[in-house]
């Protein structure tokens, strides 16, 4: 592609954001490479195989209580039952015990149940001596035995491909049989941040200064397991430094992602060079607030995400946008952020054209259970202390101009 063609077919194309996310989440191929992990390596990482249960589950009749075991022919009419204890069952016995007509067998929780055993009774139900025991209510067939197969017959699916292995997950491979799983490799993602004005924290501030708070925050939301992550650091408004980090990282990366750069002042460099190193852009102006200025799109098999340069809009767009669309790349199936209905704790008033994403606290809660929010400062796109103080994000929809107190939204908590 000709340098400056991608950016300027898109220079003054405002897209929704659902628009704009159909449009990313289209270019955002998933990785298909994938590596074996035993099960106790793989916590973390995304699976990469539909997995089933290679057992029955349980595997076998079991005991749900610490009790008796009995045989329901054994009993009378009543109204007390008793009978001798004939035997131990406890977790990890093979079952196979025997015991004569008239008889219990002491049972602990987890232990096989014998084939021509048909109930179990609390231990807290019985009157028991060293040799026998007393009862007076009849147990139902089957009380308190666990079933083979009751949770999930051999065979069954446990697991899709593109779940993230946590501590459920581990818990279900683990019950099903699987020693070892496949995962799709990690997901190489390199960072960046553009401007000459960025200081590290730590350093000495000069005239025009900031610190570079984009580089921490990226480095935070992208610290997963399913990630490999290169830190390609600060880079000054250079052009030809620009253009060789960008490069680079498209030669070596699944994912780039920067900030500042992609609006349309002097030293936003980022979409002018990204098209003459030959990428193709897909985005550059969603119709959200914040976060106007941001651009994505493809260079071979490299998906490039600029996000804006000041911080809250970088974090909003990245949150709602730039997610979907690295979670599509690295082979999770894609979930959505879920809102939840709140109200307004106040009257809003604001200039429509775009959908806002406003940051608000929790400011009590509503009769009916639903938050009530205080919206913070209208202006806040480069004000990162108040994000941190935020509870969340109010979804205020692009049409709306004003809303009254105790109207519902939408509301993202963090």
């Amino acid at each position: 592609m000709a340098d400056g063609c991608a950016c300027d077919r898109h220079a003054q194309t405002y897209l929704s954001v659902e628009d704009a996310l159909t449009r990313g989440l289209a270019a955002a191929d998933p990785i298909m490479e994938t590596e074996i992990l035993p099960l106790g390596e793989a916590t973390g990482r995304v699976l990469a195989e539909n997995c089933i249960s290679r057992v029955e589950m349980p595997a076998f009749d079991n005991s749900a209580m610490d009790g008796y075991a009995v045989r329901l022919s054994d009993l009378g009419d009543g109204p007390l039952f008793e009978l001798s204890i004939a035997g131990r069952v406890a977790a990890g016995d093979s079952g196979a015990h025997t015991a004569p007509a008239g008889s219990a067998l002491r049972i602990l929780t987890g232990a096989p149940v014998p084939a021509d055993f048909d109930a179990v009774l609390m231990q807290e139900d019985c009157e028991a001596t060293p040799d026998r025991i007393r009862f007076t209510r009849r147990p139902k067939p089957g009380q308190h035995i666990r079933r083979a197969g009751e949770d999930l017959r051999a065979g069954t699916p446990i697991l899709r491909r593109g779940c993230e292995i946590g501590p459920r997950e581990a818990a279900a491979l683990a019950s099903a049989g699987y020693g070892q799983v496949t995962v799709y490799r990690k997901l190489k993602v390199t960072i960046f941040s553009t401007g000459s004005e960025l200081k590290q924290p730590g350093e000495d501030l000069g005239p025009g200064q900031i610190y570079n708070s984009n580089r921490y925050m990226l480095r935070a939301l992208l610290d997963k397991p399913w990630i490999q992550l290169t830190d390609a650091g600060p880079v000054d408004d250079d052009p030809v430094i620009l253009e060789q980090v960008l490069s680079q990282a498209c030669d070596s990366s699944d994912l780039i992602v920067t900030t500042g750069g992609v609006s349309v002042g002097d030293e936003d460099h980022m979409p002018r060079l990204f098209a003459k190193i030959g990428g193709e852009t897909d985005v550059m102006k969603v119709a959200m607030k914040p976060g106007k200025p941001i651009m994505f799109g493809r260079r071979g098999d490299a998906l490039y995400i600029g996000l804006p340069g000041n911080p809250v809009s970088a974090y909003v767009t990245w949150q709602i946008i730039g997610s979907q669309l690295m979670m599509r790349r690295a082979g999770l199936r894609r979930v959505p952020p879920a809102p939840q209905q709140a109200i307004l704790a106040e009257p809003l008033q604001r200039r429509a054209g775009r959908q806002e994403y406003r940051p608000v606290q929790v400011d009590g809660i509503a009769p009916d259970g639903r938050p009530r929010l205080r919206l913070m400062a209208p202006s806040y796109s480069g004000r990162v202390a108040l994000l941190a103080q935020a509870d969340g994000l109010a979804v205020i929809p692009a049409e709306t101009a004003s809303l009254p107190e105790g109207h519902a939204l939408d509301f993202l908590r963090f």
